[in-house]
């Protein structure tokens, strides 16, 4: 997966956004205002993900490329390695993990006004 592909898997889920608000060199992605996922724009070597914190620990032990979260909360965040052996289906499956946890974290509106949106989308 490159930069493009990536930024383009995020910005397929309902209520997405894109920003950088940590300087132009990183680039964030949020739903309901709140992000699921950040990486380098100029080196694309990583991205940081959210994850379930059992899980987190669990892909850490299994996965050389899964590392705890750099500059996060190393409980709750991965950072994944891109281009070391993460299979494409693997990444985006854990960024569809990140999406939900976070979504599923909004409050009962916003997440109801997702749903709408997925289904006007379908």
């Amino acid at each position: 997966m490159n930069i493009e592909e990536f930024r383009d898997y995020c910005l397929l889920k309902a209520g997405v956004s894109e920003e950088t608000p940590f300087g132009p060199e990183t680039l964030v992605f949020k739903v309901g205002g709140k992000v699921f996922a950040l990486t380098d724009i100029d080196t694309f070597g990583s991205i940081n993900l959210k994850c379930d914190p059992e899980r987190a620990v669990d892909l850490r032990e299994q996965h050389d490329y899964v590392r705890p979260g750099y500059h996060m909360n190393k409980k709750h965040w991965n950072t994944v390695l891109v281009g070391t052996g993460v299979p494409a289906g693997q990444l985006r499956e854990l960024i569809d993990h990140s999406y939900d946890l976070v979504r599923a974290s909004l409050p009962k509106k916003q997440r109801e006004e997702l749903a709408a949106q997925e289904q006007e989308q379908a």
